[in-house]
């Protein structure tokens, strides 16, 4: 392969490298497409020439930067969107130097570009009684039974709106009230299941009738097509609209992700050990679970009542040093 050709580098990076090799999930794979899009038409213009005149050797470090200035510059772009970009650059730029080791010194340099220091995302989530005020939010339509049963599926176990979207009838054991879910970087894990929400499951897959397979979606709409990740946003921010309205949650959005802190908030301050959260959610790092014990007030508030000094603790501390009411320690530091 001539070291100059980058359409075969890039196909083989997406429909090879990435998908096979890695293992990644469609809405991963789109992730890297877009900031691809982003950056070939910025290299282009960046050269003053038409896309398809680029060549491996003009994607340098230089240009690389610049392209990550105009994102924040130019487009108004977040830091974390920056590094969220600059990330997937570091994985084609490693893919590229594999196969074409003429570009090693440029795809070293590429991969010292640093990560921009960013604040930790705040982490929202409900209350007890907010929840239960979103679960019990009026439905309306011909979707009740599907809104309601994915609003309590949601809750119950904490998983991400694409996990939810990908969910087959074959992956729910409503017999042992558990499911299967398929979470990132093809990783299965096990959740069980509320007698509720197996109730509502029971109810909404007999709804879909004998023509339902253990291949079809749990949550589907018209013509049985699965809700897509973007579908279940939108249903779950309809229904949460009556809870927003509350004073105690004006001005936050709840979004499926907001019920995935719940999850994880509420099994904390139930006692659950750090580990089985982690285990729940599928995080793959116990640092990201790790989070959520920062983030409860009631944990602290009980913390602080822990560690509260005695009463009266306070008026028993000499205003002055002992050594100060002592006339003989007195008189003998003033003979020295």
């Amino acid at each position: 392969m001539s070291s100059n050709v980058l359409g075969p580098i890039l196909y083989s990076f997406f429909t090879d490298h990435l998908t096979v090799q890695k293992g990644l999930r469609p809405a991963s794979v789109r992730s890297y497409r877009d900031t691809v899009r982003l950056f070939l038409p910025f290299a282009a213009a960046d050269k003053a020439c038409r896309i398809t005149r680029l060549v491996l050797e003009d994607l340098t470090c230089d240009r690389v930067l610049r392209f990550l200035r105009h994102l924040e510059e130019d487009r108004g772009n977040h830091a974390r969107t920056r590094n969220q970009r600059l990330g997937a650059l570091h994985t084609l730029f490693d893919y590229i130097a594999t196969r074409v080791p003429e570009m090693m010194a440029v795809c070293q340099q590429v991969a010292a570009i640093p990560m921009k220091r960013t604040p930790l995302p705040e982490i929202r989530y409900l209350e007890s009684d907010e929840t239960t005020a979103l679960l019990n939010a009026p439905v309306r339509g011909r979707w009740v039974l599907r809104d309601r049963a994915l609003l309590l599926f949601l809750y119950n176990t904490g998983a991400r709106a694409q996990e939810v979207a990908d969910l087959h009838i074959g992956d729910l054991d409503l017999e042992a009230a558990r499911v299967r879910l398929q979470g990132k970087g093809q990783k299965w894990r096990t959740c069980l299941l509320w007698p509720s929400t197996v109730r509502m499951l029971r109810k909404l897959v007999a709804d879909a009738g004998s023509g339902a397979s253990a291949e079809s979606a749990v949550f589907s709409s018209f013509g049985h097509r699965s809700l897509t990740r973007i579908g279940i946003y939108r249903i779950v921010c309809r229904h949460a609209r009556t809870v927003e309205e509350r004073p105690s949650t004006r001005g936050r959005r709840i979004t499926p992700h907001v019920l995935r802190h719940t999850t994880a908030v509420h099994l904390l301050e139930s006692g659950v050990e750090m580990n089985v959260i982690r285990a729940w959610l599928g995080h793959a790092n116990i640092a990201t679970t790790d989070r959520y014990s920062e983030i409860t007030v009631r944990a602290k508030e009980a913390a602080m009542r822990v560690c509260e000094p005695p009463p009266g603790i306070v008026g028993a501390i000499p205003r002055r040093p002992v050594w100060r009411d002592d006339p003989s320690l007195l008189k003998w530091l003033t003979s020295l």
